[in-house]
């Protein structure tokens, strides 16, 4: 890169967003670490500066416009114009549908879906400023559908509508947008399924293997491996995509 870019996670604290925020560190980017609470960001802000990265945590509520707004200002002033924004934020609210609350489906949409218009709507003036941006929205294979995740499996549907609108609006600007949509990655939050359904989550992993052509579960560096891709300058001409990272086909 002829300039070092300054990237936002969002959910960045464990799991997939921890992995991709130390990827992109690793590839030369500064890094908001974000989260909802900071001090659980901050151990994966220092791995990045300790690595000799440059990444500070910051605590923001991506559902509110107002917490976001203030976030990424903070960003522009510590680390430069954020140009890269990846949006990883999520919750689980899981259940079948007779069961669902009013409250258990518009708090997912609300980290999901309201979070990913934050923090784009936040952050695009930096991009079409610098006639440069890369913004990933993290979907899942439950966008296909999934028992027990109406809710879930409607906002990553959602995020892949919006991923393609974005791409449509916001390329004659030199900003790209693509969807990444998971299969099974070894996560705390596949770990609070298995114990919803009340299998233990090693059987859980063992099982799903054997469902996957690669015959193994992801890691959430499998998937911070895709996002380095579409961040990268060599995927300027890749846009409004969405990739199933999931160890083989999805319909």
């Amino acid at each position: 890169m002829t300039e070092t870019r300054t990237a936002i996670v969002t959910g960045a604290a464990r799991g997939i967003g921890a992995a991709t925020a130390q990827r992109l560190a690793a590839d030369g980017l500064n890094v908001a670490v974000l989260d909802l609470d900071a001090g659980q960001a901050q151990p994966v802000a220092d791995a990045i500066t300790n690595a000799g990265g440059k990444a500070i945590a910051v605590g923001a509520d991506v559902s509110d416009a107002d917490s976001v707004e203030a976030a990424v200002s903070r960003v522009a002033e510590e680390l430069g114009a954020p140009t890269v924004v990846i949006n990883n934020a999520g919750i689980i609210r899981d259940n079948l549908l007779f069961k669902m609350t009013v409250d258990d489906w518009d708090a997912v949409m609300a980290v999901h879906l309201r979070g990913s218009f934050n923090t784009v709507k936040a952050t695009q003036k930096y991009m079409v400023e610098a006639k440069f941006g890369r913004i990933v929205n993290l979907s899942s294979t439950s966008a296909l559908g999934n028992r027990g995740q109406a809710n879930y499996s409607a906002a990553k549907a959602g995020l892949q509508g919006y991923t393609k609108t974005l791409a449509i609006e916001l390329g004659k600007f030199g900003v790209t947008a693509n969807a990444i949509a998971p299969g099974f990655i070894q996560t705390d939050m596949t770990a609070a399924t298995a114990e919803r359904i009340g299998v233990p989550f090693d059987d859980f992993i063992k099982f799903s293997a054997e469902q996957i052509p690669v015959a193994r579960v992801g890691q959430p560096d499998d998937i911070a491996n895709t996002v380095s891709f579409f961040v990268g300058e060599a995927a300027g001409f890749v846009s409004g995509q969405v990739i199933y990272v999931a160890g083989g086909p999805k319909d």
